[in-house]
């Protein structure tokens, strides 16, 4: 089945306290699928925050969520992990791989949590890996990979469950320029090779003009460029 926007954001206002200002206020934002958004904005002005709200991480104060047709209200904690294993990838600035095993077996470890075989999750593995430039560093661990391919096993590791949107925090902000592009590159590469959405927050003019639209977040609203 096949929804008109993958992901649907009607309203959502984000406090932490009662006292405190909204970092989100009445925010609304429609995403189609295969459709690539920016976020733009300075730190602090909630774009995070707005990535765990769509990814399930963080819930709002207020306001409605949809993610492929599915209205997201008072569903339990193990309904929320499941979505998120079957409809949602992440990446994030920092790689967040784990250091005790190899790129293969970051990538084949959320598609084991989801329950595919390990057979097919090491040859998905593979795939994607050798798709990203890294058929030779399939058994390195993190700490023999550079910057760049380190993120670049984290795209796969987001993608191996062949999620509806891809989530993406900065996903460049710790490379250096002519890394950050290409490895910015990939990632739109793949995305568009599986026909995902992506949510992607950036500081970098020069990637937001890659994406089909912008919007800027500024005292917790959110408006299109």
């Amino acid at each position: 089945m096949s929804f008109a926007n993958v992901l649907k954001l009607e309203k959502i206002s984000k406090r932490y306290n009662v006292s405190d200002v909204f970092v989100l206020n009445e925010v609304s934002l429609s995403v189609k699928k295969s459709e690539f958004v920016a976020l733009l904005g300075p730190s602090g002005s909630g774009k995070s925050t707005l990535l765990h709200i769509c990814g399930l991480l963080d819930s709002p104060t207020s306001g409605d969520i949809y993610i492929c047709g599915k209205h997201i209200e008072n569903i339990s904690d193990e309904e929320k992990t499941n979505f998120r294993l079957a409809k949602l990838g992440f990446v994030y600035q920092y790689h967040h791989l784990l250091q005790e095993f190899s790129a293969a077996e970051n990538v084949i470890l959320p598609q084991l949590i989801r329950g595919i075989s390990r057979k097919i999750a090491y040859e998905k593995a593979v795939h994607l890996l050798s798709e990203l430039g890294l058929r030779e560093k399939i058994n390195a661990l993190p700490s023999e990979l550079s910057g760049g391919q380190k993120q670049r096993v984290a795209i796969a590791r987001a993608v191996a469950n062949e999620p509806e949107i891809l989530l993406a925090d900065e996903p460049t902000g710790n490379l250096d320029y002519e890394t950050a592009m290409l490895v910015f590159d990939d990632l739109l590469k793949i995305a568009q090779a599986n026909k995902m959405s992506a949510i992607i927050a950036t500081h970098n003019e020069e990637l937001v003009e890659k994406m089909d639209r912008t919007y800027y977040i500024s005292e917790g609203r959110l408006l299109e460029r």
